[in-house]
Parts: C-alpha cells; structure tokens; sequence
C-alpha cells in the first residue's frame, strides 16, 4: 500500500498508515515564531515544493523543566508550530476533533504519547493535535507584542483546520474543540475571542481553570521576569529557566498578586480587551455546542505532588484567600476542606459557571476513581483511550474497569462532535441533570450541591494586582 498523500494550502504532505489510520506529523501551520517574528502573532507557514513528509512531530515550544518536559523539548528545531492528524478515511468528511492540551499554560506539547490520536481516529472522527507557544513565549505581557500569544497560536491552528482538514477526510463544518486544564481553559477562552468566531461549531471543556489575568497583574508579573533585560534578546531555550525562578519564589508576591501567587500561578490569558475581550463567563458564544466538566477530586494530585502536610492552618488559610466571601464548607476537617477549597476555586466552580453561563451546555463529572481518587488528569488517558501509555496512565486503576469507563467517554464525545448530543440532557437551574461518569454511570442533578451553593454568587472575575 502507498503512503498516504494530502495536499494542502503550503503544498502536498506524505504520511504513513498505523493499523489502518492515516497519520500525519510535524505539518506547519504558522512560520517559526523566531527572529523578527519572536513573540508576534502567528503568521502562515510558507509553501513547499514537491511532496514534504509528515512522519515525525514538529519539535515543541521551549518548555520548563516541570515533570521533564525540559529533556522532551531538547530538539534544537525552532519550527514548534505544528499539527498532527489522524484520519481513518481520507475521502469520508468526518466529523473533526482539535485537541489543545493542558500544562497550566507553561507547558505541553502535542507529541506525548498521552496524546496519541490512533483510538480516537477509529472511533470514527478525524482527530487533529497541535503545539502552540506556553510559558513566557506564549503568556507573557511583553510590551509592544499582542497579549495571548498561545491563544493566537490555537487561532492559527483552527484557520489551518478550516482551510485543510477536508484533503485528510474531515468536515470543516464539524470541528469540535476539546482541551483538559489550560487546554480546557482556552476552550473556555475561545469561546469568548472574536477572532475564534464561526471555526468550531463544538466545544468540550474538560477542568476548566478559573484563573485569568487584568493587565496590570500581567504586567506586573513580566516585568519581574524580565528583570530589566529585553526578553526579545534572551535565548528561547534559555527564558524556560526565568519562569522557574519565578515559581520557586512566588511566595514572596503573594501581597502583590494574591491568590496567583498563592497557588503558584505565573501565567494564564490575559483579559486584555482586545485578543480576550472579557472572561468566558462573561462573553462566551452560546451558538456553539458545549460539553463542560470536571473530576471529582481535582486538587488531590497537587496535594500529592506538594507532599507538605495539610494542617488546620493550611486549611483556613486556603479558604481564607480562594473561598468565596462568607464562604464556609459544613463540618469538612483539615484535610478534606483543604481539598474542596482548592478544588472548587480552581477547577469544579469554575467549569460549572461555564455551564450555567451558557445555558444550553451538557455537564458531567468523572468520579470513578484510580489510586489518587478521581484526581485531576485522569480524564486525558480515558477520553484518548490510551491506558498503557504517557505519564496520566499513572492515574489509572483496574484496568477493566478503566476499559469500560473509556470506552463510554469517548463514545459521548465523539457522538457529540458528530451530532452535538452525548447521550444525556443539557444542564439546567431547575433539574441540573448531570452525567457521572464512574462504573456505574448515572445521570441525576449536580452532584456537589454542597459546593454549588457555597460558590453561587461568587464572580471569577480576571485576577487583579493588589499593590
């Protein structure tokens, strides 16, 4: 059998066939974001001659040395922005999946085995990843450089989707978003960027974090970055290690950035007016279909991860600074108020707000439980069905029940990027109906009522600069 071949905008891509899906790796979407184009906005790849091979993923943005994604980004090439695809029918005009994956919009790359798009692609759709610039690259306020780089980046991403996807097999009229944590937060911010307007026509947000920044919050934080250097002379390679100076120290801000720096949050999209004209809350687009959810025990692999103890001091000061005004969880001791507050003001609150703000978005909370819980990330290895590979299958338990739980998720989201119907009722303030998700799925109202109330009237406006 041949290779497969796809001819693009830039000029024809040759890939390889994996158990039956045509797969294609490393094609540029946008050029180098390098040199004079260093913390610019994406402009498009230039066109090749002949036919270009797409075996291999584009090397990834640089990235900080959190769980050893320094090592992963080594390659020297500076060509990071990239897409992938996955396609199981060339010539079918499937329904399009776009990933945007997580990394607290600090790190990620879209060649992790986690992300391997072979199961997804037979479950019927085309499925697409791709690299966009993270940490001070991407995030950053730099002045005389648009605000929200990464986020422009995925912009770019989806514009080569719409233009291309139909030469690998895929519908341009039915491309779904689908991004965990800060990738789950982009879809939220994507939903509410007029430059984002009418390239998807779904979107799932998985963990959706709340955290969003006021310009002068951003500013504040570049401007320790940069130390009085121009970060436009420093190395790539080189800044990863200035955000991790940072972080090692946040603490020390916490009177000046308050709950950023009490959860050691250096970077995230910037409610700038203009890239984001506002939160998602505020201004997201209702026209497009919405899946939104979260895990039940989303803080538990940070509390892990720290290893501190969870005094009672700890406790109340995380209420004290996240919790809503007033805000008090009924008969929750150390531990488990340490965990709810975390989780609440993160991630659970968050992802719910965007489902009420919608009004017509189906919600779900994954509660079935690996050996950390239903901790944050244990989403990622069931949704892409891949159990056996990538650091998040760590998380996993019983592997039959793992199975089951997987298959379930991914037949909901492929049948909503098909349909725009997972197979449970939207989410409403009277019934709340919600799917579970664990060995025994149910629907029935919002499980953490307790929760929701606490956070009813709370506003996640952007994170402001204190002094």
């Amino acid at each position: 059998m041949s290779q497969p071949e796809a001819r693009t905008t830039n000029g024809t891509v040759r890939g390889g066939w994996e158990t039956g899906v045509a797969v294609f790796r490393g094609i540029p979407f946008a050029e180098p974001p390098v040199g004079e184009l260093r913390f610019a906005a994406p402009r498009p790849a230039k066109s090749w001659d002949g036919v270009r091979d797409a075996l291999s993923f584009g090397p990834p943005p640089p990235q900080p040395g959190v769980f050893g994604m320094d090592a992963l980004s080594a390659d020297t090439g500076d060509d990071w922005l990239t897409v992938n695809v996955w396609s199981p029918d060339l010539g079918a005009g499937l329904p399009v999946m776009v990933w945007i994956q997580g990394g607290a919009y600090t790190f990620g790359m879209s060649g992790l085995p986690e992300y391997d798009g072979l199961t997804l692609a037979r479950d019927g759709v085309v499925l697409v990843t791709f690299n966009y610039r993270v940490g001070i690259e991407g995030f950053v306020q730099i002045p005389g450089a648009p605000a929200n780089r990464g986020l422009l980046d995925q912009v770019a991403a989806l514009e080569w989707v719409r233009d291309n996807i139909r030469a690998f097999g895929g519908d341009p009229d039915r491309v779904t978003i689908f991004g965990q944590s800060a990738g789950g937060g982009s879809v939220a911010s994507l939903l509410a960027m007029p430059r984002a307007a009418g390239l998807f026509r779904r979107a799932i947000a998985q963990s959706v974090p709340g955290t969003f920044f006021t310009p002068e919050l951003a500013a504040d934080i570049a401007n320790e970055i940069a130390a009085g250097r121009d970060l436009s002379t420093v190395d790539p390679r080189e800044l990863p290690a200035a955000g991790d100076a940072l972080t090692a120290k946040i603490d020390q801000w916490i009177d000046r950035w308050g709950r950023a720096a009490f959860r050691t949050i250096p970077f995230a999209p910037v409610v700038d007016g203009d890239v984001l004209p506002a939160t998602p809350w505020q201004a997201l687009d209702r026209d497009v279909d919405l899946i939104v959810g979260h895990t039940r025990d989303e803080q538990r692999l940070f509390t892990i991860i720290d290893g501190s103890e969870v005094t009672e001091e700890r406790a109340a000061a995380a209420l004290k600074v996240l919790g809503p005004d007033g805000g008090t969880y009924p008969n929750a001791g150390p531990d488990e108020l340490y965990e709810l507050v975390n989780s609440d003001w993160l991630f659970r609150m968050p992802s719910l707000h965007l489902a009420e703000a919608h009004g017509q978005a189906h919600l779900y909370e994954l509660t079935w439980s690996g050996p950390l819980g239903a901790c944050h990330g244990l989403d990622v290895p069931l949704v892409f069905g891949n159990l056996d590979r990538g650091q998040p299958a760590a998380l996993l338990g019983d592997p039959d029940e793992a199975a089951a739980v997987s298959k379930r998720m991914r037949a909901a989201w492929t049948a909503f990027a098909a349909t725009g119907d997972p197979g449970w009722p939207a989410y409403d303030a009277e019934q709340r109906l919600t799917q579970v998700f664990d060995v025994q799925p149910e629907v029935r109202p919002y499980p953490e009522e307790v929760s929701r109330l606490i956070w009813q009237h709370h506003d996640f406006a952007p994170l402001p600069l204190i002094s």
